[in-house]
Order: structure tokens, then sequence, then C-alpha cells
């Protein structure tokens, strides 16, 4: 298999930047590193939504005043190196800082990009904080992509989590089985046949990642009992599209993977040209909603700046009527009829 793509020359050589971007690019690569995986290079084209996600582009010189280094508060809830504890029953611990590929819209490209994994005495604290909480039932493995880790690793850090009893659950969130599918071996399969319960949240955004090694890699997880679950980003020039995004939840329903979260692109620095409107989002799954069923409808959410958490904001069906009790509903097709629900 060739090598990953790291460098503005790489990207040169094989035809996905020019000469003359070369210098700015450069500058680009300096504030947030390139790396498009053998899989992903193979399955894209100069200019679609594919390398769009992972080619550098100079618009991210552009800073708008609203973009934040941190856009969804990770480090005013960081009580531990590497862990984000927001809400009551679950945390997030970054297992590692590297991943397979680095995408463009990355809404963690301030920290993102370190090598290694987790030093040691940062885990401890970690693993202490979890062990010392017992309303913490779910560890949410982030990074980077934990699943960047190797084989040993993971299972090395699942015996650690799994001694602690109240935890009940792991999330692995990853893009490794669309971007890498080589990385879903027998050893990692094996890694994740532990208690607690593990599911696997897949990141991807676009049909043309459902290459068929990604399906033969989604294939052997579901096989092996994980759970799959699918977050997207909408994003400009890449899938705000009905079209697109139907292909995306089609093809990931009849891979058993069930889409979960549709996220508004977040305020990281760099990233305006990927954000569509919110109005955009809503009537895009309004347009979903009548040409997918419930399995295959995402919820569509924004992640409040500062860290307040994840809301969904998809479009409104109800609405008040002209009378107490009355409600106006709107259907999949925008007619509208009344709905008494009177108090009793």
């Amino acid at each position: 298999m060739p090598p990953a793509l790291t460098t503005v020359q790489d990207l040169l050589h094989s035809g996905l930047a020019t000469a003359d971007d070369a210098p700015a690019l450069a500058e680009v690569a300096q504030e947030f590193r390139i790396r498009i995986s053998p899989q992903m290079r193979a399955a894209m084209e100069q200019g679609d939504g594919l390398a769009a996600q992972f080619v550098p582009t100079v618009a991210e010189s552009t800073i708008r005043p609203e973009e934040l280094a941190d856009p969804i508060g990770d480090a005013r809830f960081s009580p531990a190196p590497g862990l984000t504890h927001r809400y009551p029953d679950r945390v997030i611990l970054a297992a590692t800082q590297t991943c397979e590929v680095y995408c463009r819209f990355c809404f963690r490209r301030e920290t993102v990009g370190a090598a290694g994994a987790l030093p040691e005495a940062d885990l401890v604290q970690a693993l202490d904080h979890i062990r010392h909480h017992p309303a913490i039932r779910e560890v949410i493995l982030t990074g980077g992509d934990p699943l960047s880790l190797s084989p040993r690793r993971v299972a090395a850090l699942l015996t650690r989590i799994a001694a602690i009893d109240h935890v009940e659950v792991v999330r692995f969130h990853t893009r490794v089985p669309m971007v890498a599918p080589e990385r879903i071996t027998d050893d990692l399969l094996a890694a994740l046949d532990v208690r607690p319960a593990v599911y696997v949240v897949v990141h991807t955004n676009h049909p043309n990642e459902l290459t068929e090694a990604a399906k033969l890699a989604l294939r052997r997880l579901t096989r092996a009992g994980l759970p799959l679950l699918a977050q997207t980003v909408l994003l400009r020039g890449v899938n705000d599209d009905a079209a697109v995004l139907e292909a995306l939840f089609r093809g990931l329903i009849a891979q058993r993977v069930k889409p979960y979260y549709l996220h508004h692109c977040d305020l990281a620095k760099g990233t305006s040209h990927f954000r569509t409107t919110i109005a955009k989002g809503q009537a895009i799954m309004a347009a979903l909603r009548g040409r997918l069923s419930g399995l295959a409808l995402p919820t569509y959410v924004l992640d409040i700046p500062g860290g307040a958490g994840k809301v969904p904001i998809g479009p409104g069906y109800l609405h008040p009527g002209d009378v107490p009790g009355r409600h106006l509903v709107t259907d999949w097709q925008g007619g509208v009829h009344p709905y008494d629900d009177p108090a009793r």
C-alpha cells in the first residue's frame, strides 16, 4: 500500500495541488497538518466532495471574528489532561491526538496532530477522575482517532476502563473503518470484545467514502457484534445537498450503520468556507424526511459554543394555532393540518 500524503510536495506529486498554490498551502500546513490516507486518495478526484475534506486550501487562512480555538468548550470542562466531563453521566477521553486523516474542518484542529497516545501520567489522572465519579456510566474515546492506536494499546486501555465497575458503555468515535479499513483486524476485534459494552460511532460525510474496503470493514465490525452508529458534519461544497446525504445515509443503513447525528459545522478557526446557514441545514433535513425512513434520518444538532452541549435544531413541524390548545402541523410535503390538544 502506498504511504499517506503528508506534505505539500505529496499533494503536488499526486495532482491535488498546483505549484502556484504551494507557498500558501505550506503556510496553511504549518497551522494544521496534512494527512490523506491511501484509501481516501484512491477514492477521490480533484475538486470533489471527498477531496474538499482533506486537501488544504488558502481559505483556511481566513479567520472570522466568531471563530474560536476551542469552539465546543473542551478546556472549560477538563478536570484532567485529555478528559472532558461536560455531562454528569459521561466523559470524553482523548486517547490520542493522532488521526489517519486530518479533516480540514476539524473542531479540534488546535490540538489534533501531535504524535502518540495520551501520556501515562495524564491517563492515570483521567482514569482516577472516572473512578471517583460513580455517576459516569459512559466513556467516549476520541482524540485524534482512538482506532489509530495499535490493538495492543486499545486492549490495554479497555482493560483499565473495564476495571471501573460503574462504567457501562465505551464508545469509540472513529474514521478508521472508512479511511483506513485495513486497520479493522482480528486483533482489533478481539480487543473490542470486552465488558463494558462497546459501541462504534463512524465519522463519515460523503457517499464516496463507502468504498468496497470500507464496507468490508463495517461488515467485520457488525459480525463481531458491535453496534454501529454514524456521525456526519454538514459541509458546504461537500454534502450540503439532500441527494448527497440521502445516498450517504442509505449506504450506511445498507451496511447496518444507523445515522445518529448530522452536526452543524462548528465555529473552528479557518472553517467558514465549510459552514452553511442553519436555515439551509433545516431545509435539507425537511427534504430528507420526505425521502428517507426514520431509520435512516439522523438528528440535526448544534454544539453550543463554550461547552453548553448539543441541541437538536431540525425544522419545526408544530406551531401554535388560532385558538388555545390547537396546533398546526406541517407534513413532509409541506401541507399544514390542525391538531387539537386541549388541556385536560
